[in-house]
């Protein structure tokens, strides 16, 4: 392996991206970090330089292969400069300078989506890249964060993602009052989750109400859903607390109902087809 070429912390490029963890800078340049294998991993169409130590080359040889192969730089680094880029205790040796990917909420609504996560008022980055990764497995086709949630691109969020981020169009800097007016004229049926709920997820499974195009509108962490959000929504649904358990946090909570509609859509007579071998 060649010798580090990135060895100052003083250096250019290291300044540049050691910006990037604020996110002033992170608008103003329309750049962030990615940081870890998985992340880069599933970050190469979006990339624009790669930075790693010797050792994590060696270990992430098909990163780096990936990265080269897409014409994307990738810059030997000291273990110093990694950290100095890093927003974690303990740095995985790889980092990636991404462009943001975020989508125009319109495009979003072209695509007539069938399942999205609304993030209305989500302030904790590492929830938001929580509820993110939950959609993405779920199979949602959008997520969209108000202009009341957390950014996006903050280190947090991209990590909780675990590259999920880079898997489906994400519309940020939304208002609310927007984000449901346009899902409600595109068919799209508008629930709030909320633990004061009115309506039961199980009543609505029972009923077979969740099988069409769904938004899932989530809150704050601490105090849930403002009343003018939800008296935007079709229904205000509480998820069902059988045992003994006070409450169910943002993401447990985000990966039942996302996982409840997703399960509705697919059943027979859900707006997705089902297929058997």
């Amino acid at each position: 392996m060649a010798a580090p070429e990135l060895t100052s912390l003083r250096s250019p490029r290291v300044v540049a991206a050691r910006r990037l963890t604020k996110r002033s800078f992170r608008g103003k340049e329309r750049r962030f970090l990615a940081e870890g294998p998985q992340s880069v991993r599933e970050a190469v169409e979006h990339l624009v330089e790669v930075y790693v130590t010797p050792d994590a080359a060696e270990r992430h040889a098909d990163i780096v292969a990936a990265s080269r192969a897409a014409g994307v730089p990738v810059l030997i680094a000291t273990d110093e400069v990694i950290a100095a880029m890093s927003d974690t205790v303990t740095p995985q040796g790889i980092v990636g300078l991404c462009r943001f990917l975020d989508s125009p909420f319109e495009e979003i609504l072209a695509a007539r989506p069938k399942l999205v996560a609304v993030l209305a008022h989500v302030r904790d980055p590492g929830n938001a890249g929580t509820v993110l990764r939950c959609a993405d497995a779920a199979g949602a086709d959008a997520v969209v964060l108000t202009d009341a949630s957390v950014d996006l691109y903050n280190p947090k969020s991209v990590r909780a993602s675990v590259g999920s981020l880079f898997h489906l169009p994400v519309a940020v800097g939304v208002p609310v009052e927007q984000a449901v007016r346009g899902l409600k004229d595109a068919g799209v049926r508008i629930l709030a989750a909320d633990g004061a709920g009115e309506r039961d997820l199980d009543a609505e499974l029972d009923q077979g109400t969740m099988g069409g195009p769904t938004a899932w509108v989530f809150g704050n962490e601490a105090w849930g859903l403002p009343e003018e959000t939800r008296a935007l929504a079709d229904e205000v649904v509480r998820v069902p607390i059988h045992g003994k358990a006070e409450s169910l946090n943002l993401a447990t909570a985000a990966a039942v109902c996302l996982y409840a509609s997703a399960r509705a859509q697919r059943a027979p007579g859900g707006c997705r087809s089902v297929t058997f071998s």
